[in-house]
């Protein structure tokens, strides 16, 4: 049994992690600013941040989820609240790990594909050094940088650059509402790309990088087959059984969102290089298969 430290575990990507954790009788210690709205479990603690660390167990691995939502409007104050909460957090356990006599295994912190940067022609791997020069691949980049300084304490550390997931919450309740609304269609011109990946895919593949000791640095997040903008809207017109017909301005997105608009209106290709280099079995390669799963949740 494994003693795993999670931030952001009452997230959407951390209650499902700590569920399947926990089945497979691990213990979970979520660390929350507000333990006291939550009850623990047979094996899952819920823990403040002034938690004591002579009071924690072994911890054997530290997994960092925490960061505000990048949803909204992209005000200057939702920039900071973005750029901050990834920080602090990661440095807070930083420190944390530095405190502790006996250092975790492994440190898993998140990360996103926007590091890439956008584009509607290249195609990105782990391999790609480079990172783009727009908001989210600055504070992605700075974001990676606090974390590594776990490898200075000779943790072995992935950045898991996470691609849209699909699940039952976060963006695909958004994403298929004008489409059930009999309002889906293609936004812009529809050829940007959607690099997404299930959420039970998420979930596997984070446990596959907890006990592979051979994995480390960046590791993409997202399904082996990314789609266009139109060729997703389509495919979950066709499964909603609803009309694919209007299509959403790219200047109406960049209105309502600000710079987030650009996530959307403009997209990146990115391959899940290291995954498949492991042999990393995907539950849901495949986009229909995954939004049919989905759908039948949802009924």
């Amino acid at each position: 049994m494994l003693n795993i430290l999670i931030t952001g575990g009452t997230g959407f990507v951390g209650q499902h992690l700590t569920s399947t954790l926990t089945a497979k009788d691990h213990h979970v210690f979520i660390l929350t600013r507000f333990p006291d709205y939550h009850i623990d479990k047979d094996r899952t603690t819920y823990i403040a941040y002034d938690h004591p660390i002579s009071k924690l167990p072994t911890i054997h691995g530290v997994i960092n989820l925490a960061g505000d939502s990048l949803f909204g409007y992209w005000s200057k104050q939702k920039k900071d609240a973005i750029y901050k909460s990834r920080m602090e957090t990661t440095q807070f356990l930083i420190d944390l790990m530095k405190q502790l006599e006996k250092k975790p295994d492994i440190f898993i912190s998140g990360s996103a594909v926007g590091y890439y940067g956008m584009s509607k022609d290249l195609m990105f791997t782990e391999q790609t050094a480079k990172h783009g020069d727009d908001f989210l691949a600055g504070v992605v980049t700075e974001w990676e940088k606090t974390a590594s300084q776990a490898e200075t304490m000779g943790i072995r550390t992935v950045y898991s650059r996470f691609g849209v997931i699909l699940g039952e919450d976060g963006a695909y309740p958004l994403m298929r509402m004008p489409v059930k609304m009999y309002a889906g269609g293609k936004i812009g011109n529809g050829e940007q790309w959607l690099s997404w990946i299930h959420i039970e895919d998420v979930v596997q593949l984070m446990l596959f990088c907890l006990f592979n000791d051979h994995i480390s640095g960046p590791v993409n997040f997202t399904a082996p087959e990314p789609r266009r903008n139109k060729e997703f809207t389509k495919e979950l017109a066709g499964i909603l059984k609803r009309p694919y017909w209007l299509p959403a301005p790219a200047s109406l997105i960049h209105t309502v969102l600000g710079d987030m608009g650009k996530l959307i209106t403009k997209g990146q290709y990115v391959l899940p290089g290291k995954a498949l280099e492991y042999n990393f079995q995907f539950l849901f390669p495949d986009l229909k298969a995954a939004l049919m799963q989905l759908e039948r949740g949802i009924k």
